[in-house]
Order: structure tokens, then C-alpha cells, then sequence
């Protein structure tokens, strides 16, 4: 079985201790990824139940996420913590997911091959069971099939037209954005070293 929230030994770790913090302030932890690097770099994808995060909100659960961190320090060396929203051509982690994207685009990869191929690019089709339905072209013809969500070992919708005209409306209608700062960059950032010293 894939854990697509959390793939590695010390990204599943991370997520036990982080899910209960993240979660306990009202949002939903969507990925959590320990990138190496000369400063390895923790990054963790989160958002609101119904959809959708702030930059404060992406503050906040960063201040909480460092008190935490400094507590446990599962992570040896320094690192940079970066909390972000899924952004629009978001990953799909969830089985919930790949149901509430229904009818978009996106691109799913299998651990194994399946029928001689490993990757699927088609329209969202919703679930049914524990089987994830994406429509795909074969032969000529669009035919739907079904993959089994354990299968996954990757899943991330497809930046279209159609997907940012989406994301924008959502975000007019719930008031969210000015379109002049659509381009603002939603990412908080802070490392060990500055979590410490304001503790």
C-alpha cells in the first residue's frame, strides 16, 4: 500500500507527529515531503477541509509546526520549514481528492505496471469503492478505467484553462482574492535556527 500524503520512512514519521497539530487547528495536512539538500528543506502542503488556505493560516501553522518540531527533533540536521497551499495544479493525495476534482485533468503514475504502462493522463472521473476512474484515450476512443488508489504512486491534476478559470470564480465567490494579487506567492518560510532563537 502507497501513502501518498507521506511516501518516505521519515516523511510518515513526520506525519504522525505533524497530523494531530495541523489538524487540531482546523486544517488538513495534503502532502509532507523531507527534501535533502545542503539545507534539507521540510515542506508540507495544507489546507481547509472545504478547500483553500491563507498566508496566515500558512503562518500560523508554521509557528505551530516549529514548537512542535523543536520538541520532537526528528530531524538531525538544520532544515527549512516551508508551508504552502496545494497550489492550482495541486497533488492528489487523497481518495477524497480524485473525487472532488472530478471532471478535471490529471495525471496519475502506478507503482507496478498496469497493461504494459505505468502512467495515465485523462479526465477525473470521481471514485467507486477504492478504485479511482480516469478517462483516457485508447486506440482512438476515450474508454474510462478504473485503478485501485493503493496502485498510485502518484496523482496531480493537469494545469488547464479550464482548471484556473475554476480556481479563480471559487476564490471571487468565497471573496478571497483581489485578481491584482493573484500572483502573490503563498509560501511561509522559517528555519530551525529562526524557530529556535523565537522560542
Amino acid at each position: 500500500m502507497t501513502d501518498l500524503i507521506a511516501k518516505t520512512n521519515i516523511d510518515q514519521r513526520l506525519a504522525e507527529i505533524l497530523t494531530p497539530v495541523i489538524e487540531g487547528m482546523g486544517f488538513e495536512l495534503v502532502r509532507i515531503r523531507l527534501m535533502s539538500g545542503n539545507t534539507p528543506t521540510l515542506q508540507i502542503m495544507a489546507e481547509k477541509p472545504e478547500g483553500g488556505i491563507e498566508v496566515d493560516d500558512c503562518a500560523e501553522i508554521s509557528t505551530a509546526v516549529s514548537a512542535v518540531m523543536d520538541v520532537e527533533d526528528p530531524i538531525e540536521d538544520n532544515y527549512t520549514l516551508e508551508v504552502s497551499s496545494p497550489g492550482i495544479d495541486r497533488p492528489l493525495t487523497r481518495l477524497k481528492d480524485f473525487e472532488t476534482w472530478a471532471g478535471y485533468v490529471a495525471k496519475l503514475e502506478t507503482e507496478e505496471l498496469i497493461d504494459g504502462r505505468r502512467r495515465f493522463k485523462g479526465t477525473l472521473k470521481g471514485v467507486e469503492g477504492n478504485e479511482v476512474l480516469i478517462e483516457i484515450e485508447h486506440e482512438g476512443a476515450p474508454v474510462i478505467i478504473g485503478l485501485q488508489f493503493d496502485w498510485l504512486s502518484e496523482g496531480k491534476l493537469v494545469l488547464t484553462d479550464e482548471l484556473i478559470r475554476e480556481m479563480l470564480n471559487q476564490r471571487k465567490h468565497a471573496g478571497e482574492i483581489d485578481e491584482a494579487q493573484f500572483d502573490e506567492v503563498q509560501t511561509f518560510m522559517a528555519s530551525e535556527d529562526d524557530a529556535k532563537e523565537n522560542s
